[in-house]
């Protein structure tokens, strides 16, 4: 049954599934400063964020695709099975935090999957630790490389404006959070969903569908598609922590947060590397507020999300590995 060309179909099925639940969790990372700054009413932001995912899909290659596709664990370990494990810890744990209002990373949650269900098929041998390690130290890396570019923009930003009265610069940043949040979005759509190309390149690869790791148009348009649905429907039980809960952002805060993500993120998805949207924009807001004083920024809050970014791993790859013990018991 698990080898039949419908649970292969099925497999593809669950991937667009997460990869759906992708956009819908994250959506809050694309629309929240925008919404949060009032520059765009939500209904008009998650369509302008969706677009600009789905556009993504025409500017880069697929280096993150494939490093999700083989560069976690081994690629000839790798059955239907094993999908399954990992694509269920991931959507389990991004209902999970998306229920509680918590923006974690769908990214680490894939990976975290994929780690479990690896383990629990063949050990530790069958990880790719440098892979591993190149993604999991961006678990750090990548909200620092967000708070000090979020800094670095808003102290500049300020400078500039800093002969310019407040009615004067809010209109002003009004009109380059349109351009901000596109490029924002852009960059979430190259990273976010190459995650999922990845995971249905490797299992039609796996299943001698495709004769080698190349990644088809099809792939690639489907996935893009699915995860500009995803977006279009919204997480907005996040939207509220991250526009509003970690500091007060205004439109000039706005941009620079997205601007500082953007660039880490699109940098990021040139390299290859599936960072983390979620901590490099909650990173960036940090810096936004880091910058005005450091008692604007809501530690507590803050605290409470990095518990989450902790724990995604190890309890996606805990989920991943008790489905595969799970279904190995009742198929044997």
């Amino acid at each position: 049954m698990l080898d039949s060309m419908a649970f292969v179909v099925f497999l593809v099925v669950v991937a667009l599934a997460f990869d759906f639940l992708n956009g819908f969790h994250d959506s809050s990372n694309s629309i929240s400063t925008i919404v949060s700054t009032r520059v765009l009413a939500p209904k008009y932001a998650v369509i302008w964020a969706a677009f600009f995912n789905f556009v993504a899909a025409f500017f880069i290659g697929t280096a993150v695709a494939h490093t999700i596709g083989r560069g976690i664990i081994h690629i000839d370990v790798v059955d239907n099975l094993v999908i399954l494990s990992a694509l269920t810890g991931a959507i389990v744990w991004n209902i999970t935090t998306w229920y509680f209002g918590l923006p974690s990373s769908s990214s680490h949650a894939l990976i975290g999957g994929l780690i479990g269900a690896g383990i629990a098929k063949g050990g530790l041998g069958t990880l790719v630790w440098s892979g591993i390690i190149k993604t999991t130290a961006f678990i750090v890396l990548s909200p620092m490389i967000g708070l000090i570019l979020g800094y670095i923009f808003m102290t500049l930003s300020l400078f500039l404006n800093r002969h310019s009265n407040v009615g004067r610069t809010d209109k002003i940043y009004r009109k380059l959070q349109f351009i901000s949040s596109a490029i924002y979005s852009l960059g979430h759509g190259m990273n976010d969903a190459q995650k999922t190309i990845g995971i249905i390149t490797v299992v039609l690869y796996s299943k001698g569908i495709l004769t080698s790791f190349t990644i088809p148009p099809w792939i690639i348009i489907m996935c893009y598609t699915t995860i500009a649905l995803g977006t279009m429907f919204g997480g907005w039980r996040i939207v509220k922590t991250m526009g509003t809960k970690i500091t007060k952002l205004q439109p000039i805060g706005g941009f620079s947060a997205e601007a500082a993500a953007a660039s880490a993120i699109i940098g990021a998805s040139i390299g290859g590397i599936p960072v983390s949207t979620t901590h490099t924009i909650t990173g960036a807001i940090v810096g936004v507020g880091a910058s005005k004083r450091l008692s604007a920024v809501r530690w507590g809050v803050a605290g409470n999300i990095i518990w989450a970014w902790i724990l995604t791993i190890p309890i996606s790859a805990l989920i991943s590995a008790a489905t595969y013990f799970f279904v190995s018991y009742l198929i044997h």
